[in-house]
Parts: C-alpha cells; structure tokens; sequence
C-alpha cells in the first residue's frame, strides 16, 4: 500500500508539471537591462577608416554597428536636444523621440589621400529601420578632421550600451545597442 501510495505522488507531481507548463528556470528570460541613458565615451582618436553601417534587431534591444577598417572605434554616445553636422553646425533632422549623437572618433576617408571609405547612397537614411522598436532613423552628419557624427532617432530616451570589438584580423566595429524599454 505504501508502494503504490508513493507512485500516486510522483505521478500526481508529474501531472501538475505538465498541466501547469515549464518551471521558471526553463521560461524565457526577460530583458534585464541595467545600461542606464547617461553619455558614454570611450577609446581614442585614430585615422582607421569606416567602411560600413549596419543595423540589426535582438529580442531585447536593436544594433548599431559601424564597420572600421583598422584599430580604432573611439567614440562619443549621448542623448542631445538635436544633433549638429560636424563644420557647419547645421542641425541634423532626426525621426522619433529621443536623439542619440554617436560621434565615432575615425573618419570616413583615408587620412593620407582624402579618398571617400563611406559614401552612403542616402546619407539620411543609413539603415532601414521600419519594424524597429528603438530605431526610427540612422543618418550620416558628417566627418571632420577625423570625427565622424552619426544621428540616431529613437522612438524615446531608453538605456544604450556601447563597445568597441577588435578582429577578425584588422578591423574594428562599434556597437551600439538601444534597449526596448527600461
């Protein structure tokens, strides 16, 4: 009688566990995400040339990523009123809520000949964003004695986080990524 008490539990706690679905431990986890909105600034100055923009969606954030030939990928992030072409000071028209400045510290041609490394077919429109829960438009400001300012318009002031990946071989990218929601 015991033994077969003992097997009614198990299968009695077998058949909860299918009946009320997975444990936690085996849920999705959710976006935790400890970024915080303040600027970020991070590297050096270089004349390692951008090549490439680029921008991906993740199930918590989306991605900025700015392809560098060389060793470089210093940089400037931060929430501005409204960002400003590099020289003239012009103010950059951005979509959405929210506008980040990147200010990547490489240039978008080689220092030594002048010649063009990143010449966007549509320098207001460097990614496609539709469908993006933060992007609502990346754009070119410009590049200045080495600085290069990008515009991002986000659809609100949310966390972002910022890093600098060196390789394969010799080639940088800077990633910035934009969280969701707080």
């Amino acid at each position: 009688m015991k033994r077969i008490s003992v097997w009614l539990a198990v299968l009695g706690l077998l058949l909860a566990g299918v009946l009320t679905g997975p444990a936690p431990a085996l849920a999705a986890a959710p976006c935790a995400v400890t970024w915080g909105s303040l600027a970020k600034t991070g590297g050096a100055l270089s004349s390692a040339p951008i090549t490439n923009v680029r921008a991906g969606q993740h199930p918590c954030f989306d991605r900025l990523v700015v392809d560098i030939t060389g060793y470089g990928g210093g940089y400037n992030v931060a929430y501005v009123s409204a960002v400003h072409r590099p020289g003239s000071g012009a103010v950059l028209p951005l979509r959405g809520g929210a506008y980040l400045a990147v200010t990547v510290l490489d240039p978008t041609y080689k220092v030594s000949t002048g010649a063009a490394t990143y010449k966007p077919a549509n320098p207001n429109e460097l990614v496609g964003t539709a469908g993006y829960s933060a992007f609502r438009q990346v754009a070119l400001a410009g590049s200045f004695e080495s600085r290069t300012t990008l515009g991002v318009g986000v659809r609100a002031r949310l966390p972002f986080l910022v890093s600098v990946v060196h390789g394969p071989g010799n080639t940088s990218r800077l990633v910035l990524d934009v969280a969701h929601s707080w």
